[in-house]
């Protein structure tokens, strides 16, 4: 297919932009499933401040096919996400759910609380995306899918708790990772929350600090250059994207300042993850990944409490 007809096909409206919306509905029209979901993730990162005329299409399918690093190379610095939460719904009594992960509140209520200022602080939630919930991620799972997404459903709950609280965190970003179409959206709860443009980096491997072109490193430089040297972490999965976050950005931008906090409340894994494996020492992954990130100067929470 040739750039211009695929710009025909996805741009339903005939009116020469892509728009995101038109995008979703085309890629799912289409059938677009794993072998796109790299052109999927970006396409949607491109068109998520404004619609994309067809020129430009045309230029950043171009800078892809060039680029040693194809769709997570140069192209993404077209777009500079910004940290504002744009909310689409307060919750002023949602209530907490009961019955869920009671091993993930243990792990929590072992830690402890952590205060930090809104003023001082930024919360970055790593991809709460409905693949892990509802989507392609679970069902790779198998047969015990259900009982094991328990955690992350809980902890999306609780991410989407306190971005609809009345008070939510000041400065809030998001990362998403490369997921057919059907899977790449938020999570339920936290959709709930969040109008369909809020801002987020690209995330496809275990780090926010790749690509190095997604604009996470220099919104970090703008957080410290604005007095912001807490960062705060949630999302998941808690012994993989957050534990690496976590490790890579406090390597990268400990020595400027920058205070990197886990809260537990707001992260999670697969049930099974939180049981006792002998390949991790007698201890479950979860508490492996814990202690790791505390000895590498990661303050682990088990929740943060924001004053």
């Amino acid at each position: 297919m040739t750039v211009d007809a695929l710009f025909d096909a996805l741009d339903l409206d005939a009116d020469g932009r892509l728009s995101r919306a038109d995008l979703g509905a085309a890629a799912r029209r289409l059938g677009w499933d794993w072998p796109e979901a790299q052109l999927y993730a970006v396409l949607d990162f491109l068109t998520s401040r404004a619609p994309l005329p067809r020129d430009a299409f045309g230029a950043a399918l171009e800078r892809m096919a060039r680029d040693p690093h194809g769709p997570f190379g140069e192209v993404l610095r077209g777009v500079a996400p910004e940290s504002v939460l744009r909310r689409a719904a307060f919750f002023p009594n949602e209530p907490e759910e009961d019955g869920l992960a009671s091993l993930a509140r243990s792990v929590e209520e072992s830690a402890g609380h952590e205060r930090v200022s809104r003023d001082q602080a930024a919360l970055l939630l790593i991809d709460p995306q409905v693949s892990f919930t509802r989507g392609a991620w679970m069902r790779s799972i198998g047969a015990e899918a259900e009982a094991e997404v328990l955690p992350l459903r809980r902890a999306f709950a609780n991410c989407a708790r306190l971005l609809g609280s009345r008070a939510p965190p000041t400065e809030v970003m998001f990362t998403r990772c490369p997921f057919p179409p059907d899977s790449y959206e938020w999570d339920e709860a936290v959709a709930r929350v969040l109008c369909s443009d809020q801002s987020y980096f690209v995330k496809p491997g275990n780090s926010v600090l790749w690509p190095p072109t997604n604009g996470f490193a220099e919104w970090v430089e703008g957080l410290l250059r604005r007095g912001r040297q807490t960062l705060v972490l949630g999302g998941c999965t808690l012994n993989s994207c957050v534990r690496v976050s976590a490790i890579d950005v406090l390597r990268c931008f400990g020595e400027s300042g920058l205070r990197m906090v886990v809260d537990l409340s707001l992260c999670g894994a697969r049930a099974s993850n939180y049981a006792r494996s002998a390949a991790f020492g007698g201890r479950s992954p979860v508490a492996s990944a814990v202690a790791e990130m505390t000895s590498r100067g990661v303050t682990v929470a088990g929740r943060v409490l924001w004053e």
